[in-house]
Formats: C-alpha cells, sequence, structure tokens
C-alpha cells in the first residue's frame, strides 16, 4: 500500500476516482481507508468532495438504479439490496427507483421470463426452476408468481 500523506493528495486523487464514474460516500471512504487515509482526515476529503458536487448520493442511486437495471439485468429487489449494502439512505433509493419507468420494468421482466423459462419437461420441476431464476434476477415475488403461476405460453405473459 501506498499511503497518502497530504490532505491535498488525497483530495486531488478522489477528484479523479469520483470524476470516472459516480461514487458514495461509502466507496470513497472504502478506497481512502485502501490508501492508509483514515479518520478527520479522510472524512474532511469526503465533505470537500460533497461540498465540490463529486459525491452526490441521490445521483449515485439514480444512475446505480439505471444501469443495473439496463445493462445488467437487475429486477428491483436486487438494486434495492444493492444501494442498501452501499448505506444509501431510503429517501435517496427511492429518487433512485424512480429511473425505471413501470412499462419499461413490465417490458423487462416479461422478457426475462421468456429467456429465463427452463424445458426440461417436468412442470413441476421447470416452475420451480423458473421462480428461483427470476428472484434470483431480483424480481419481485409478486412478479415472480403471477408469471410463473399462470399457463402462459411462450408468447404471451400476463400483463
Amino acid at each position: 500500500m501506498n499511503p497518502l500523506y497530504t490532505v491535498s493528495a488525497a483530495l486531488e486523487k478522489m477528484k479523479k476516482y469520483c470524476a470516472f464514474q459516480d461514487r458514495c460516500i461509502a466507496e470513497v471512504r472504502q478506497k481512502l481507508a485502501s490508501e492508509g487515509f483514515r479518520g478527520e482526515p479522510a472524512e474532511f476529503v469526503i465533505a470537500e468532495l460533497i461540498s465540490e458536487g463529486f459525491i452526490n448520493e441521490e445521483r449515485f442511486a439514480r444512475s446505480f438504479a439505471r444501469g443495473k437495471f439496463r445493462i445488467n439485468q437487475w429486477g428491483r429487489v436486487k438494486i434495492e439490496a444493492g444501494l442498501r449494502a452501499k448505506g444509501i439512505s431510503s429517501a435517496c433509493i427511492q429518487r433512485g427507483m424512480s429511473e425505471i419507468s413501470e412499462a419499461e420494468y413490465s417490458s423487462s421482466v416479461k422478457k426475462w421470463a421468456l429467456k429465463l423459462k427452463p424445458k426440461t419437461g417436468n412442470p413441476a420441476k421447470d416452475r420451480k426452476l423458473w421462480m428461483q431464476r427470476l428472484m434470483s434476477r431480483g424480481v419481485e415475488p409478486a412478479w415472480v408468481y403471477r408469471l410463473t403461476g399462470s399457463q402462459a405460453s411462450d408468447e404471451e405473459l400476463p400483463d
């Protein structure tokens, strides 16, 4: 480890770190600690980054939710859990989740359901496996039961 020796050096390094992509306070705190920078000086750097707009928890929550949904194909449950794990407040989580429209979510979940539907020949086993696959994506249980509980064909899933 190469510890940072001055607050100004740590601040400049963290500005570059935060400018690369949206970061939350927990990620910056962890990065500072990995560089050997802890305690009051680290908190001062974080406060400066917040005041200068390099760290914004709401912006982070919004970009996290968008990215995990559109790129990683995560459901709402998994996205919320990821944000909670990063120490994001409930208010910011709600704002972040608002980035996912109901229509877009509905359409995507239906696509995932068709893609993840197993075909082993055993209907009970297929349903259980299908439910597990959807839940592991972070799709809400109500959606999973609605999608897998019906006898939907591959072309048509319930609304």
